[in-house]
């Protein structure tokens, strides 16, 4: 999918998503408040949060589908909020409840998606392309309507990319997909990603956008908590927790391990050690050799990772207890 890359714009200071002192109201109701945020260029950032927290808005707010109450929306360095019109050359919005024209065909519906944003120039060969980078090829002249749920949403996020956006925003995308479906379509948001797309992303299933998303963003009551990184490679973290595996019992591991470089807060639960280590992976590798050499009997050394959904509850969780006391 090379074709996506071509126009990428190198954001200013690495951000693509630039959001300050957000408030929208709806009547009666303040559904967001004072939201600000900045996610970088080619990042993929889950959009989380409880019912009627605020997500929804806030992703029609970026796209210039609704018009805050006040604060700022940059895309590309494009105020959205002054010039809706030319930023929705840089922005793809599939919603949650997404609609296609049921009786055109799949090249019928990329064709209206490519003229409504504006292209009449080379059309035929950038509908082609698309439906090629989502698998829609071989469905060029079946209806819309007769596809599968899992091929319809491929339809509707090519309708959604055909212009090339530096960012795709989608709303609930694995809803009603099938397994496979939501497996195919985690591969394409990465995909997406690799050729330097922008990505925001909102969905109740944590388990899923943990298997694509760069960063978490948690939004509670129209408020937006700090983002977070969802990891860094190994070889650059400062500081991780790894664990230990025993293929036999070994008194001696805890102590063994504690005197080695760079390990810290060593706790042993049977025949497992957790502790916190601080180095590379050269620095990693070192330590594994150093523990044979010592003869302890080394089943496993690996790091202990956080699901999303945990990071997302001790979040919330720590938010609370902050107010609570």
């Amino acid at each position: 999918m090379y074709w996506l890359t071509e126009g990428i714009h190198e954001a200013q200071n690495r951000w693509m998503i630039r959001i300050q002192h957000l408030c929208h109201d709806y009547p009666g109701v303040r559904v967001l408040r004072d939201v600000s945020l900045q996610l970088d260029a080619g990042s993929i950032t889950a959009l989380v949060g409880p019912n009627g927290a605020g997500k929804t808005t806030l992703m029609r707010c970026l796209c210039g589908l609704e018009r805050p109450l006040s604060g700022s929306i940059e895309v590309d360095g494009i105020d959205v909020i002054e010039e809706p019109r030319r930023s929705h050359e840089r922005i793809g919005y599939l919603a949650d409840f997404f609609g296609v024209y049921e009786t055109l065909s799949v090249a019928q519906c990329l064709r209206y998606a490519a003229a409504a944003n504006g292209l009449h120039h080379g059309l035929d060969a950038r509908v082609s392309e698309t439906a090629t980078a989502l698998g829609l090829a071989d469905r060029m002249t079946q209806a819309a309507g007769t596809l599968s749920r899992g091929l319809r949403q491929r339809l509707a996020i090519a309708q959604a990319i055909i212009h090339r956006p530096r960012v795709l925003v989608l709303d609930e995308p694995a809803a009603g997909l099938d397994p496979e479906a939501r497996i195919a379509l985690a591969a394409l948001l990465r995909d997406l990603q690799a050729q330097g797309m922008t990505l925001l992303v909102s969905s109740h299933i944590l388990a899923e956008l943990e298997a694509y998303a760069t960063h978490m963003l948690i939004i509670e009551a129209g408020r937006v908590l700090p983002l977070q990184a969802l990891a860094l490679a190994p070889a650059v973290a400062a500081s991780r927790q790894l664990l230990l595996t025993l293929a036999a019992p070994a008194p001696t591991a805890p102590l063994v391990l504690a005197a080695q470089p760079g390990v810290a807060a060593v706790r042993q639960d049977g025949s497992l050690l957790h502790f916190e280590f601080h180095g590379d992976l050269s620095a990693q590798s070192a330590l594994l050799a150093a523990l044979l050499a010592q003869q302890l009997p080394v089943a496993a050394l690996q790091t202990v990772t956080t699901d999303l959904q945990q990071r997302y509850l001790d979040t919330l969780n720590d938010r609370r207890g902050v107010h609570e006391s």
